[in-house]
């Protein structure tokens, strides 16, 4: 991964930290699930997408880092979400490699319901997380990863 595809902020913040090292130090301290998600939203001229990790604290709520990329308007649907499906693969796998930890769950922003769109890829993308030995979850499941993304895709 590229370097300034490191660095991720604080949801809420400006300060850039290095993801791994963030990463670390937040899961050296307690117990605490991480969850990674991506998710895109076309504007007037480009495309940007926001990928998230997501400390999930068991009854005590969660933190989020994030990092937000803009590139040329993407059109087709597919290409679109799959390059959602991409970035938070591309993110799970840095996390197994390089902070030997294996994440909780990629949240998909795709729907299980046939009468969206999205559902198109639910197969492609769900079947491919697995075959990689991760863990993902859709619509209508809890997405937390894939919710923050959605705010800050905004």
């Amino acid at each position: 991964m590229e370097s300034s595809h490191r660095k991720f902020t604080v949801m809420g913040g400006k300060l850039k930290h290095d993801v791994c090292e963030y990463i670390t130090a937040m899961t050296s301290e307690s117990k605490v699930e991480v969850h990674v998600g991506c998710d895109s939203q076309n504007h007037k001229r480009h495309t940007v997408y926001v990928t998230t990790v997501v400390f999930r604290f068991p009854n005590n709520g969660a933190h989020v880092i994030y990092r937000r990329e803009r590139v040329p308007k993407i059109l087709d649907m597919w290409t679109k979400l799959w390059g959602e499906t991409e970035r938070s693969v591309e993110l799970a796998n840095l996390i197994l490699e390089e902070c030997n930890l294996r994440v909780n769950q990629i949240d998909l922003d795709f729907n299980s319901d046939s009468q969206y769109a999205s559902h198109k890829l639910v197969s492609a993308s769900s079947g491919y997380i697995t075959s990689l030995g991760f863990n993902s979850k859709v619509k209508p499941d809890l997405l937390m990863a894939a919710w923050a993304a959605n705010v800050l895709c905004q």
